[in-house]
């Protein structure tokens, strides 16, 4: 059986997000609206599948909403080229790790950000 890698992805939301939620808005006091607002996440699905699960707001077996409400409202579609660059990983906690490097630097950047 192959062994499970995870990815790293970014999606670009609706500037929307910024302006009507207020959770998002004060997680990035350093966007001064030039450049995107995104969601970074990490997945052992690709994150073409993983965006899907997003946004039909995906529940697993036991009934758990797997799909972040962000995304479903307001993502728009992945933008790959702020992630390609990341091998995927071999364990979650490094992804969760990388997921969080990732999204502190886009906000670095001046981009808003948000990551679970």
């Amino acid at each position: 059986m192959p062994k499970v890698q995870y990815s790293i992805y970014v999606i670009e939301l609706s500037k929307r997000v910024f302006t009507e939620n207020s959770r998002f808005r004060a997680a990035n006091p350093q966007f001064n609206g030039v450049l995107q607002c995104l969601y970074v996440g990490m997945t052992s699905k690709t994150p073409k599948e993983r965006f899907l699960q997003h946004k039909t707001g995906y529940r697993n077996k036991k009934g758990y909403k797997l799909s972040s409400n962000i995304v479903q409202k307001y993502g728009m579609y992945l933008r790959p080229s702020l992630y390609n660059h990341i091998d995927p990983l071999p364990t979650r906690s490094e992804a969760l790790k990388m997921e969080e490097t990732l999204a502190l630097e886009l906000r670095r950047q001046r981009y808003a950000v948000w990551f679970n």
